[in-house]
């Protein structure tokens, strides 16, 4: 890790960190994108490739492979929210090398992970020359392929804090299995002992730059007794507070409906889970 960094402070914004690979080699092929150099971290695997199950947090290796996330029966009890996320990401041959990190700090706002881990309060660890920091995701993410990673630093691990009576769902409308969403939502309940919402939240990909956290839905939604209607005002918000543009995959009045319809879906089966 160490050398690694060394290699980011010498090498500076001539050079990039490559572990799949599956984000950044297509944008250097069309030019989206140009470095001196190319820095392996494939050998920092075994330090970096790790799901940990804690009492009162789950920690991701930046290194765990789809596959790993994807096979964890572990996270899976913990947050199903993963392993349906998982399921729908690309195929078996990307999975099998991409990680966990480089979707997030690719930072697409189609991002699947980056969804799911806003939606879940993910807390993202980020160690440079300087030592180590913490960052919320709404932190992490400054902008579209924008992160808070410096020149010089490493995403190294995500930590998702657990609480109990916890819910968690993933739903995804694509035009052909393992294509970028249409629209995606992911939805994440807690549950109080009577049966009221402590928390919830929301998180959209593929509708615009901003919709991995809708505040306004758990405003809402603390408190409340999950029912229906509910759920319709939670969808209303999604559809109004995202922002889609037409283009191959769709109108923007198509995906707003998606964004409306997969919002209750997703908190339905959340509150289920929570429930149970």
């Amino acid at each position: 890790m160490d050398h690694a960094i060394g290699l980011l402070e010498r090498l500076g914004s001539s050079a990039r960190l490559v572990a799949g690979g599956h984000s950044l080699l297509p944008m250097m092929k069309l030019r989206l994108a140009n470095f001196e150099y190319l820095i392996d971290i494939n050998p920092l695997h075994e330090e970096l490739g790790y799901i940990k199950i804690n009492t009162d947090d789950v920690r991701v290796g930046a290194l765990t492979r789809h596959r790993e996330l994807l096979e964890s029966d572990e996270l899976a009890a913990a947050f199903p929210i993963f392993r349906e996320a998982e399921r729908v990401i690309a195929d078996p041959v990307v999975r099998n090398r991409g990680t966990l990190g480089g979707s997030l700090c690719q930072a697409d706002p189609s991002e699947d992970l980056s969804a799911v881990c806003t939606t879940l309060d993910a807390q993202c660890v980020i160690r440079g020359p300087r030592g180590e920091r913490v960052v919320s995701m709404k932190e992490f993410h400054v902008g579209p392929y924008e992160t808070a990673v410096g020149d010089d630093e490493i995403l190294t691990e995500i930590r998702l804090p657990r609480r109990p009576g916890h819910g968690s769902a993933y739903e995804k409308v694509e035009r052909r299995a393992g294509d970028w969403a249409v629209v995606s939502a992911g939805a994440a309940v807690w549950l109080n002992g009577d049966g009221t919402i402590a928390d919830a939240r929301v998180g959209l990909a593929a509708v615009g730059p901003n919709t991995t956290g809708i505040p306004e839905i758990s405003d809402i939604m603390r408190g409340q007794v999950a029912d229906e209607p509910l759920f319709e005002r939670a969808g209303a918000i999604a559809a109004r507070s995202c922002d889609p543009v037409t283009d191959q995959r769709g109108s923007e009045e198509y995906k707003r409906h998606l964004a409306d319809e997969l919002t209750r879906r997703t908190l339905r089966k959340a509150v289920e889970r929570a429930r149970s």
